[in-house]
């Protein structure tokens, strides 16, 4: 069998956009989770006054279904969560819902169902944000769609040897380099090994396997690591790390992903790290905070990088093909999950005129908003336009 080729650093730029503008030729939904530069450019020429301001908190700023998932705290507890940080700032939560809307219309799309699905999924997202919103004395969360069920399901039944079957191989465990994982320069490896060999990453390490100070931590492996869309093209590591105590050894698989400056706006006056990955650390622990309790800032190679060890309860929300009744059911808890991480960062005043605000003119819920339809709309067929503009441009067989 021949041996897979691996990509060295000279070679990576190249490979890496190749692979970008592939993934989002591949369906206008897949343009729409891999465009968000463009998506608050488009934003940005809205008619000022569009959309409301809502009070500054930690966002996703980059809220696509994708994005959402179930996310396993220290202690293996899972919920559905924000589980992509690299967008957040302390911005205006309206990006969020508009994202997320924007998303669903293109999923529901992608599967051919009529417009007026498309304004049901808008008026359900609304009352499903304004219920997360509600706090946590307000009613009980609503049930499960099929879609996240599935995956939660999925995700409850995971162990640590799931995650390994997947990603590593050999008796001695390795990561296997291929399509997805790259050989390292010497540099590069050098570099993680002294990385965990730091206070502070030891003490996450520790912790979060349960184990004590005296326990030996050792780089095993590691690759550079072709993973996601909007983050191709900076440093994305995987690390195979041997903790051991008492002769006892345990492994941890580790996510080291370079963060970059966001596209999402920060409110104005907004107080954040400067640091790119103390920005993301932050925003995941006020956002998502089983995974923000697994995250560390640290650098490596001079470049700020988001650690964090992998859970095998990580998944997530793959939507191929979405019913009627699935779509409406979807848009509802999904935008529940966003209101609930948007509100737990306020008071509850703060949160009961938000709520207020967002369901101004709906009716109780029976409509959508103006502001979401028309923001959404307009945005979707730009965006319509954008892809099949790439795809003229970019797109080969191979994309079909």
């Amino acid at each position: 069998m021949p041996k897979a080729r691996s990509h060295g650093p000279e070679e990576r730029a190249a490979v890496l956009e190749r692979q970008r503008r592939l993934k989002m030729a591949r369906s206008a939904h897949a343009y729409v989770r891999g465009n968000t530069v463009r998506f608050y450019e488009w934003l940005d020429g809205l008619a000022r006054g569009t959309l409301p301001e809502g009070p500054p908190v930690w966002i996703c700023g980059d809220c696509h279904l994708g994005n959402l998932g179930p996310l396993a705290d220290a202690d293996g507890h899972v919920d559905i969560q924000v589980r992509d940080l690299d967008q957040t700032v302390v911005g205006n939560p309206t990006h969020d819902l508009v994202r997320l809307g924007l998303s669903l219309a293109s999923a529901a799309r992608g599967s051919d169902l009529p417009g007026v699905v498309t304004g049901r999924m808008l008026e359900e997202m609304v009352r499903g944000y304004a219920k997360g919103l509600a706090g946590p004395e307000g009613d009980e969360a609503p049930p499960e769609p099929d879609v996240v069920r599935t995956v939660r399901r999925r995700a409850l039944g995971r162990r640590w040897k799931h995650l390994a079957r997947e990603r590593l191989k050999d008796v001695e465990p390795s990561i296997p380099l291929g399509r997805k994982f790259w050989a390292l320069e010497d540099t590069e490896r050098d570099a993680l090994s002294d990385l965990f060999e730091e206070k502070q990453v030891r003490g996450l390490m520790l912790a979060l396997n349960g184990r004590g100070e005296e326990a030996d931590i050792r780089l095993i492996d590691a690759a550079y690591w072709m993973k996601g869309c909007s983050s191709l093209g900076f440093l994305r590591y995987a690390a195979l790390v041997s903790i051991e105590e008492g002769g006892k050894r345990g492994l941890a698989l580790v996510d080291l992903k370079e963060a970059v400056d966001p596209a999402a706006p920060a409110a104005p006056g907004a107080t954040m790290p400067a640091d790119p990955a103390e920005r993301v650390v932050a925003g995941a622990r006020a956002l998502s905070p089983n995974l923000g309790e697994r995250m560390l800032p640290v650098r490596v190679l001079d470049k700020p990088v988001v650690m964090r060890e992998l859970a095998p309860q990580d998944l997530k929300l793959d939507v191929d093909q979405f019913t009627r009744e699935e779509a409406v059911r979807a848009a509802h808890y999904l935008a529940y999950v966003v209101g609930k991480a948007h509100g737990r960062q306020m008071d509850e005043a703060t949160r009961s005129g938000w709520r207020s605000e967002v369901m101004r003119g709906t009716q109780d819920g029976e409509q959508a908003p103006s502001w979401l339809w028309s923001s959404v709309v307009e945005l979707a067929g730009r965006h319509e336009v954008g892809y099949l503009q790439h795809c003229r441009l970019y797109a080969d067989r191979q994309a079909a």
